[in-house]
């Protein structure tokens, strides 16, 4: 057995005020999400016939419930089978979630918008997290998945909020 694999991992990883702003901007994210899926699932939201397309379908899908699995996994001890299960489950749900925007263009006339960018990097960050993982530079491994949830689901989906936008439209149209 290696060095690495006899040191207990640390039951918690994030200082104190790391996890109150994890949990209060991914719970806040989450709440809203419910609330606008609740009004477009009761039919008060406006109409966004786009929504029937497979890719948004399949983005939303599996970015939702990437936002509570992400929480869970960063609030949660690290190291053993657990974590390592919930994280390739959530890096499935990532990896899925960003192929799928590359495929939702209903604004910008068809093209890329800059939110776009979160799927880019999310599709380079999920290989990085791995393999350094498997090198043993959690401190690295650590620092990327904070980057990706952070960038792409509590910016990307605080974006999503945006005017105009499907979500938006659904919480607020």
């Amino acid at each position: 057995m290696t060095q690495a694999a006899l040191r207990p991992a640390p039951p918690f990883d994030l200082a104190p005020w790391q996890r109150v702003g994890l949990l209060t901007a991914g719970g806040a994210l989450l709440a809203l999400t419910a609330y606008a899926g609740g009004r477009a699932g009761l039919g008060l939201a406006p109409a966004t016939p786009w929504v029937r397309d497979v890719a948004l379908i399949l983005h939303l899908a599996t970015v939702i419930p990437a936002i509570p699995l992400g929480l869970f996994i960063f609030l949660s001890r690290k190291g053993g089978a657990r974590h390592k299960l919930l994280g390739k489950i959530w890096l499935t749900l990532m990896g899925m979630t960003a192929i799928a925007t590359l495929f939702i263009r209903n604004i910008e006339d068809g093209g890329f918008s800059w939110i776009h960018i979160f799927s880019v990097m999310t599709l380079f960050a999920i290989p990085k997290a791995i393999l350094t993982a498997r090198r043993g530079n959690i401190a690295e491994h650590k620092a990327h998945l904070l980057a990706l949830f952070v960038g792409a689901l509590l910016i990307a989906g605080g974006a999503s909020f945006l005017p105009h936008r499907t979500m938006w439209l659904w919480a607020f149209g």
